[in-house]
């Protein structure tokens, strides 16, 4: 089943990008204003992007504030509310589809 989810997220992140349709969302934005060496408008486009299929809009807003306070992220990974754990189950998925999609 993830294979397939995987799959279909490939497919329309491709789609998205063939489309040459740019989203300045919350994560791109982040990331640009991040102190981070390797943020660029295209690395930082492609996180946002792979961001747009995997995550809805209050997660995106709630991952955008981890560039800023890292130390947010963690607070959120370590806490014991369920709505936290379900979060951070997305923001795993979409940072590995992220690493995979936008590395190399």
């Amino acid at each position: 089943m993830s294979k397939i989810l995987i799959g279909a997220a490939f497919a329309a992140l491709s789609l998205m990008c063939m489309a040459g349709m740019a989203s300045a969302g919350p994560i791109e934005g982040a990331c640009l204003k991040s102190n981070r060496s390797a943020a660029n408008r295209t690395l930082c486009s492609c996180i946002q992007q792979v961001a747009d299929i995997t995550l809805g809009g209050s997660d995106q807003r709630l991952a955008a504030t981890f560039f800023k306070d890292p130390d947010r992220a963690q607070k959120v990974r370590m806490s014991q509310s369920d709505k936290d754990d379900a979060f951070w189950a997305r923001y795993v998925t979409f940072g590995q589809q992220a690493q995979m999609a936008c590395s190399g």
